[in-house]
């Protein structure tokens, strides 16, 4: 039997259908589904590499399938008849195609109902600069960022500008006007789409994605001239996604970025996923980084690794360090002590915390 268009929107349907998050397709093989986090094999169906370069054709436009030729890789949005939305990865494996799809949730989600810290809204209240989400792929960072970009829009009167690969959140205007533009199809690059922005009058912006040089010059310059400005990093931890943004420049330009980010950074969330054995699903673990003077002058004095000093002593101004985090997860009965022990980056920390809560009968239900 074929591997056909019709065959590709089916599987989308079942994904629904079976609560998978993910399905993967590969040349000469069965259709994978991730569900509850687990990869099953659906040998029902095989595709071959000149099938999915056909649906590859199909489903992308001009723009999109150029960019896939000439970098092997492309990200789109795509919607069922349904209404059920998702992402959609096609890369080159072995010189074959392949599709890494996501199904997205169309459901916007409160900071409480993904249980991320209250102090997050922190960030939607502060008036310009940049705020970085960060974390591994699969973490949690796109539906983090939607659920501050939707808290602005409902609560808010501002212009939202969106710069996506691919647009993944579809946000109707509410308090705000939101116009969301997608990689390829609406602009070239993030970087073009940030200083196109600068002249669209906006308040805040949302980067997808900080993958270059070019892209965090714009987004520095777009928080130096009085917006507020969220973007992602593919780095595990808060003084990680500094140090990455500086180490993208040349020796040369360094000092002169550091000097910008002590003044226009606002603070850095890293988050994780931990599969939650109460529930089946998965609760986030959050690094939590607010910039105040102390840790501008470290940014600033290529002193980063001491931020994590301030930030251990910063729970009033709503810093939390992963080992923090880690604790609350052991209390919580998320994770034991075992588990989380190689999870920190300082396990003393992790114990000097853990002893604490005890302390306190934090463990009592346990």
């Amino acid at each position: 039997m074929p591997f056909t268009v019709t065959t590709f929107h089916r599987l989308l349907d079942r994904m629904a259908d079976d609560g998978a998050s993910d399905l993967h397709l590969s040349s000469n093989e069965a259709p994978y589904f991730r569900i509850a986090g687990q990869l099953v094999r659906s040998p029902d169906q095989f595709s071959t590499s000149a099938e999915l370069e056909e649906v590859a054709r199909v489903v992308t436009n001009a723009q999109q399938y150029k960019a896939f030729e000439s970098q092997k890789s492309v990200d789109l949005a795509m919607a069922s008849a349904d209404g059920e939305r998702f992402r959609v990865n096609i890369y080159r494996d072995r010189g074959n195609v392949s599709f890494a799809i996501r199904l997205l949730d169309n459901e916007f989600q409160t900071l409480e109902q993904l249980n991320l810290p209250e102090q997050l809204r922190n960030f939607i209240a502060m008036p310009d600069g940049l705020v970085l989400i960060t974390g591994p792929t699969g973490s949690g960072k796109t539906t983090t960022l939607a659920s501050l970009i939707n808290q602005i829009n409902h609560d808010q009167t501002k212009h939202i500008i969106t710069i996506e690969d691919p647009i993944e959140y579809v946000h109707r205007n509410q308090q705000s006007l939101v116009h969301q533009r997608e990689l390829y199809t609406d602009v070239p690059t993030f970087g073009d789409a940030v200083r196109s922005s600068l002249r669209e009058d906006p308040d805040v912006i949302l980067v997808g994605e900080m993958r270059d040089a070019e892209t965090i010059r714009a987004a520095v310059t777009a928080a130096e001239t009085g917006h507020l400005v969220f973007s992602t990093l593919h780095t595990g931890d808060c003084v990680g996604a500094i140090d990455r943004m500086i180490g993208v420049f040349d020796a040369e330009e360094q000092l002169a970025l550091r000097q910008q980010l002590s003044m226009v950074l606002r603070g850095v969330v890293a988050q994780h996923l931990i599969k939650d054995p109460r529930t089946g699903g998965r609760v986030p673990l959050s690094e939590i980084l607010f910039v105040n003077p102390a840790v501008a002058n470290l940014i600033r004095t290529s002193k980063s690794a001491q931020i994590y000093s301030i930030m251990e002593l910063g729970s009033l101004e709503g810093m939390q360090t992963a080992e923090y985090a880690l604790a609350d997860l052991v209390a919580n009965g998320v994770l034991t002590e075992s588990q989380a022990m190689p999870m920190a980056r300082d396990q003393r920390a992790l114990k000097t915390r853990l002893d604490r809560l005890r302390g306190f009968e934090v463990f009592g239900n346990q």
